[in-house]
C-alpha cells in the first residue's frame, strides 16, 4: 500500500520537468491537503528544527498510523503534505521499514534550501518516532 503512493507521487512529479512546475505542485499538496483541527496545533505537535511553523499529529486508529499536519509556509505545507500523504495510513512497521529515499527520487531534496532540508530531515525524523512509539504501544497490547 505505502509502496503504491510512492509509486503515485514519482508518477505524478515526472509529469512536471521544471522545478518551477514541481514546486507549484507542491505548494497545491498543501493547498488540498485536510485542514488540521486547531486543537492538534499545539507546542507538543510541533516539529523542532523546522524554520517555518510545522504540526505534526498522530494517532493509532486499529493498526495503522493516521497523520494530519499543518505549515504556515506554502512550500512548507506542501512538503509535509507529501509526506502525510505517502506515510498515513500505514502501520508502524511499513513506516519504519521505507526509507524516504522517494524524496531523492522525485528530486526534492536538491531543490530544497539548506533549511528546508533540515525541516524535512525533521519531520522525517517526527514520522520515525512516532511510528517507533506506536509499535512499542502495540507490542504491550
Amino acid at each position: 500500500m505505502i509502496n503504491q503512493r510512492i509509486e503515485k507521487l514519482k508518477s505524478d512529479f515526472k509529469n512536471f520537468g521544471e522545478w518551477e512546475a514541481r514546486y507549484k505542485h507542491l505548494i497545491d499538496l498543501g493547498k488540498k491537503m485536510p485542514p488540521m483541527k486547531e486543537e492538534f496545533k499545539t507546542e507538543e505537535n510541533k516539529v523542532k528544527g523546522c524554520q517555518s511553523q510545522v504540526w505534526l499529529h498522530a494517532e493509532l486508529i486499529g493498526d495503522k498510523v493516521h497523520f494530519s499536519a499543518d505549515s504556515d509556509a506554502s512550500i512548507v505545507k506542501g512538503i509535509v503534505a507529501l509526506l502525510v500523504f505517502v506515510y498515513s495510513g500505514s502501520t508502524p512497521d511499513e513506516i519504519l521499514m521505507t526509507k524516504p529515499t522517494f524524496l531523492e527520487d522525485i528530486g526534492l531534496r536538491e531543490h530544497l534550501s539548506m533549511s528546508r532540508a533540515n525541516g524535512l530531515t525533521s519531520m522525517v525524523k517526527q514520522i520515525s518516532f512516532y511510528a517507533m512509539a506506536f509499535k512499542a504501544k502495540l507490542q504491550m497490547i
